[in-house]
C-alpha cells in the first residue's frame, strides 16, 4: 500500500504534467451552466431537448472499463454520474483525464444527459477542465474518518464523506433561520453588541482574558451579551435580539464547548410569563419547520411539543427527584452530606445554591424528557432577575428542559438599580469566597439602569444544545463545525 508521501508525489507529478501541457490546474473561474440539483430537477426536459450542460464538482469515485471512464462527482447540491468515452471524444482529452484526474479533484464537465442501460442518469462528457488538482487522497468512502478526534479536527473531511454529518449542519442553519423568522415576524430588531468587554457579566461563568496593546488594557471575551442588550432597552429599543458567540473559560464535556452560540432576546413591558408562551410558540415553530409536525424522536424518546409544556417549581423537582425535603431551609452541611451520598462533588467554597444546582443537574434534569418549564428559583440563583411580589425569596424566572437538556433560561428582568447593586455586591462576596464564576459588580451598567430601564422579559436560548436535541446527537462537538480541541502532540 502506497504511503502518504508516495501518493502526494504521484499527484504532484500529475500536476506538473498538466502544467507542461500549458494547462492551469487552478483556474480562477468556471463556465458551469447548471448545478447538479438543477440537472436532476430538469433532467427529462434536458434529455428531450438534447440541451448541453456544463457542471462543476469534486470527483468522488471513478471506474475504468477499457475505453470508458465512469465517474461520480459532487457539487454540494447533489451527486451525479458522468461518462467519458474514448471513441466519442478526442483521444488526447480522454488520455489526459486518465493520466491526471484523481478522486478529490475538482473538475468541470460539458456534455448532454442520457439514461444508461442500467437506468442511471448520466452526463456524456465531450469536454472537461481541471478546476483544482488535489494533492492528498480523501478518506476511504465507506469507512471515512474513524478516529473521533480527527473527525472533529478535520471537519471539512468529516462533512465531505458523510451525508449524515453534512445534513446535520444544514439542519442547524435551518433552525437558526426559523428562530430569526419567528423573532422578525414578532417585530424584534436584530442588533450586535461587543464581544470584547471591559467587564464580563450577564451570566455566572469564568471568562477568557485578553489584552489590547494600543489602549494597554485587559479585556474579556463576553460570556453573555445580556447587560449590553439591556442597555439598549434603556436606549429605547423595545424588542431586540442578538445571535451571539459567547466564550466561557470552563470545562469541556458533552454539553459544553468554550466557544458557543446563544440567542438572547428582550421585550420591554413584558415579563417571564409572556416569554414562556413565546418560547413555547418558537419551539413549536422550529419543530414544525424541521420535522413537518409536532413530534420528533431523540435519545430513544418521542418528544411531543404540541400540547402546552409542563410547568413545575424548582423546589418540587428537588423534592421529587433528589429527595431534598425542605430545600428552602436545608443547610450547606446537610446538602453537602447528601451530595456526597449521591456521588456529587462538593468543594469548600460551594454555596447552598451551587450544591443544590449540582444535585439537580445530576439527578433530576436527565429525567425531564417531555418539554418542561421549571419556575420559582431562589433569588440568589439569578442576580439579574426580578423578585416575586408574593414571595421575594424567589424570582420570576424559568428554564426549559427537553430530553434532559437545558435549552432556555429566562426571567422578568430586574430594573431596580438599588436592588441590582445589592445583588451584585452579594455576588462579589461569593467571588471573594472562592466562586470563580460569580458575577461582577458592573458600575457602568448600574449607571445606565439609574437613567431608567423599562420592565422587560428576557430569554437566552442555547442554539448548539437545541441542535443536539433536534438532530439526536449527544455531544455538542457534533453540531459545532469547528469545536475547540486540544492540539495534536
Amino acid at each position: 500500500m502506497a504511503t502518504f508521501e508516495e501518493i502526494r508525489q504521484a499527484r504532484l507529478a500529475k500536476l506538473n504534467l498538466l502544467k507542461s501541457r500549458g494547462i492551469d490546474p487552478y483556474p480562477a473561474n468556471s463556465e458551469a451552466t447548471h448545478t447538479i440539483k438543477e440537472v436532476v430537477d430538469s433532467f427529462s426536459q434536458l434529455e428531450t431537448d438534447k440541451t448541453a450542460v456544463t457542471v462543476a464538482g469534486r470527483v468522488m469515485s471513478f471506474r475504468s472499463q477499457g475505453g470508458l471512464i465512469f465517474f461520480d462527482f459532487f457539487d454540494g447540491t447533489g451527486k451525479f454520474q458522468s461518462l467519458l468515452k474514448k471513441e466519442d471524444t478526442n483521444e488526447e482529452i480522454f488520455n489526459l483525464f486518465d493520466q491526471t484526474v484523481d478522486i478529490g479533484d475538482f473538475i468541470e464537465v460539458a456534455g448532454s444527459v442520457f439514461v444508461t442501460k442500467r437506468g442511471q442518469q448520466t452526463i456524456e462528457v465531450t469536454k472537461w477542465v481541471m478546476l483544482s488538482k488535489s494533492l492528498r487522497s480523501l478518506p476511504e468512502k465507506w469507512s471515512g474518518l474513524q478516529d473521533v478526534e480527527e473527525r472533529f479536527r478535520r471537519r471539512y473531511l468529516d462533512a465531505l464523506m458523510s451525508d449524515e454529518v453534512r445534513e446535520r449542519f444544514i439542519i442547524r442553519s435551518k433552525i437558526i433561520s426559523l428562530i430569526r423568522k419567528t423573532l422578525d415576524d414578532a417585530g424584534y430588531l436584530e442588533v450586535e453588541t461587543p464581544a470584547l468587554q471591559p467587564l464580563y457579566g450577564g451570566a455566572s461563568a469564568e471568562p477568557f482574558i485578553t489584552h489590547h496593546n494600543a489602549l494597554d488594557i485587559d479585556l474579556y471575551l463576553r460570556i453573555s451579551p445580556e447587560l449590553y442588550l439591556k442597555r439598549m432597552l434603556v436606549a429605547g429599543f423595545p424588542k431586540l435580539y442578538e445571535i451571539a458567540r459567547n466564550f466561557r473559560n470552563e470545562g469541556i464535556d458533552a454539553t459544553h464547548n468554550p466557544e458557543f452560540t446563544m440567542i438572547e432576546w428582550y421585550e420591554a413591558y413584558s415579563d417571564y410569563k409572556k416569554q414562556m408562551n413565546f418560547v413555547q410558540k418558537m419551539v413549536q415553530n422550529i419543530v414544525k419547520g424541521v420535522f413537518g409536525g409536532d413530534t420528533f424522536t431523540t435519545y430513544e424518546n418521542e418528544i411531543n411539543v404540541g400540547p402546552d409544556f409542563k410547568v413545575i417549581s424548582y423546589f418540587d423537582i428537588l423534592k421529587q427527584y433528589v429527595g431534598v425535603e425542605d430545600p428552602r431551609n436545608a443547610t450547606v452541611e446537610e446538602l453537602g452530606a447528601l451530595a456526597k451520598e449521591k456521588g456529587v462533588d462538593v468543594i469548600k467554597s460551594d454555596s447552598k445554591a451551587k450544591i443544590l444546582d449540582n444535585l439537580y443537574k445530576k439527578m433530576a434534569r436527565p429525567l425531564l424528557i417531555q418539554p418542561t418549564f421549571i419556575v420559582d428559583y431562589p433569588a440568589e440563583y439569578l442576580p439579574l432577575a426580578k423578585k416575586k411580589k408574593e414571595d421575594p425569596y424567589f424570582v420570576e424566572a424559568f428554564q426549559l428542559v427537553i430530553a434532559g437538556v437545558e435549552l432556555v433560561k429566562a426571567f422578568s428582568e430586574l430594573n431596580d438599580p438599588v436592588d441590582q447593586r445589592e445583588r451584585f455586591e452579594e455576588q462579589e462576596k461569593n467571588k471573594k469566597g472562592g466562586e470563580k464564576d460569580a458575577q461582577s459588580l458592573d458600575v457602568d451598567y448600574l449607571e445606565a439602569m439609574e437613567y431608567g430601564m423599562p420592565s422587560a422579559g428576557g430569554v437566552g436560548l442555547g442554539i448548539d444544545r437545541l441542535v443536539t436535541v433536534l438532530t439526536n446527537t449527544k455531544n455538542i462537538k457534533e453540531v459545532i463545525f469547528f469545536p475547540t480541541m486540544r492540539p495534536r502532540e
